[in-house]
């Protein structure tokens, strides 16, 4: 292994003697060439504003992208999932899937740490390769599980930039309703595929930091927004009506904390991947101050209607600090598509043998194959919200929850495995059978109530939506236009 340059592309190549040592390091050495500052990139201690805004690979630089990543469109359908659930089923629910999801971010982390270990001792080096969750799992467990990551992880992520794409229409509708949804989609579609010369989580160290700042600004908007408005005139707030849209809800609440599809990718990007543990845990508490008190506050105000607007945007009145949080945002779920795109353009260039490829401009060329079924894909699903939850029942509850879970337990089953582990249990749960047993609950919560009872009812919402406008559809839950000659414009409802 190549001291400080393990984590990086070969757009940002690292001399292999930073530091005087090339040689193979054990696990237990920290992966890091002994040096915990921008200095590793090759600045050789020099300042470099393009160092400090591009080359990102610090502790703080992976929270801000766990936080960016976590929340981001679905911060304006959670209190569509309020109206769902109901106001105390969805402050459970949020509090009880962010630290599921920290837990098995956790296990990610653990998995990839082993499998990282056990390649060191072998002499593997990972220099110019970025190491993904597939093979880690093909590592630890065999290539039957290397193809289930595979497959659940692509389609997860690709419909996760579909989902993105979707937003962004659904969105900027509300500032320019000039064109429809779908036209928007054609032009953000074209916009997001400029992702392509990003090379790797490295390199999106400003951006998610920015990321970030645009959501926190949204988020807290909202909340203030709807407390100002106040209660609408006869207000309900009759969730849950039906379990159909209890479980849309809790599994749109589910795909809100499956955001670390991308953990091994973001650990790979760390100088020290290590101290990686419990990132996701504190990104997770700082999430729950965005998207609790805004969820909760629309639903207050807005109650029932918020059954039938998904997107939190069309409930408030239009001004200037609502176009400000929609600009934001569009920045933002730009940031966000490369985020979920990145690791399919990696798993491409693998595959078709550009992973080691030095040229961006080549690179980048290679990944556009991957842009177009996703952009295909948002015109004919633009159903923003129900999308969400069939994302997060089918996919996620396999991708991020029950695969974790499921090759942590297999992966040390043996005592040998246990004794000579990477990573011992955690300080606040330190039991092998403790663990097993907290997998264990994850596993069947997930397949029984994510899987099963919230795949049957986000599949059952969203054929709704296609029977009720159609796959294509030019303006998704669009407010109907005035008549030609009205006087004044209809006034917005979604």
């Amino acid at each position: 292994m190549v001291p400080g340059d393990h984590a990086e592309e070969a757009i940002v190549p690292m001399a292999d003697g930073a530091n005087g040592r090339g040689e193979v390091r054990a696990m237990d050495t920290a992966w890091d060439g002994g040096e915990d500052s921008e200095q590793q990139q090759g600045g050789g201690g020099k300042f470099s504003m393009k160092d400090l805004l591009w080359h990102g690979g610090s502790v703080w630089d992976a929270w801000f992208s766990c936080a960016s990543n976590q929340v981001a469109q679905v911060l304006l359908t959670l209190p569509y999932s309020f109206s769902q659930l109901g106001m105390v089923s969805g402050l459970l629910l949020q509090v009880f899937y962010g630290l599921m999801g920290s837990w098995t971010a956790y296990l990610i982390s653990v998995l990839y740490v082993e499998y990282r270990a056990r390649k060191e001792k072998e002499g593997v080096s990972f220099k110019n390769h970025v190491i993904q969750w597939f093979e880690v799992l093909d590592g630890l467990l065999g290539p039957y599980w290397k193809v289930a990551g595979l497959a659940f992880n692509c389609t997860f992520l690709l419909f996760g930039s579909v989902i993105q794409l979707i937003a962004c229409a659904s969105n900027i509708y509300y500032i320019n309703d000039r064109l429809d949804k779908r036209t928007w989609t054609y032009i953000f579609g074209a916009c997001c595929a400029t992702t392509v010369f990003i090379p790797s989580f490295h390199n999106y160290r400003i951006w998610s930091f920015l990321g970030l700042g645009m959501t926190t600004y949204t988020a807290w908007y909202i909340t203030i927004a709807a407390a100002v408005h106040g209660k609408v005139d006869g207000v309900k707030h009759s969730g849950p009506t039906s379990l159909m849209l209890y479980f849309t809800g809790a599994t749109n609440i589910l795909y809100t904390f499956g955001g670390h599809a991308v953990t091994v990718e973001i650990m790979h990007a760390m100088w020290k991947p290590r101290k990686f543990k419990y990132i996701y845990l504190v990104a997770t508490m700082y999430v729950f101050t965005l998207t609790l008190p805004s969820a909760a506050t629309m639903y207050w105000a807005f109650g029932d209607a918020l059954l039938t607007h998904s997107n939190a945007f069309s409930l408030l009145p239009k001004t200037g600090w609502r176009d400000a949080a929609v600009i934001l945002m569009l920045i933002h779920q730009f940031i966000t598509f490369g985020f979920a795109c990145t690791p399919l353009y990696f798993v491409w260039e693998k595959a078709i043998g550009m992973h080691h490829t030095g040229s961006i401009f080549l690179r980048a060329l290679a990944r556009l194959p991957i842009v177009v079924p996703i952009w295909f894909l948002a015109i004919i699903f633009p159903f923003f919200g129900p999308i969400n939850s069939a994302v997060g029942a089918l996919l996620v509850s396999f991708t991020v929850y029950i695969i974790p879970a499921v090759a942590h337990m297999l992966t040390y089953r043996s005592a040998s495995a246990r004794q000579n582990a990477a990573e011992k249990p955690p300080a606040f749960l330190p039991s092998w059978s403790g663990m097993f047993v907290v997998n264990l609950f994850v596993v069947v919560w997930v397949l029984v109530v994510g899987f099963g009872l919230g795949g049957w009812a986000s599949v059952t919402n969203f054929v709704k939506q296609i029977d009720t406008f159609g796959l294509f559809a030019k303006c998704y839950q669009c407010p109907p236009k005035a008549h030609v000659g009205s006087p004044l414009s209809a006034p917005p409802h979604h």
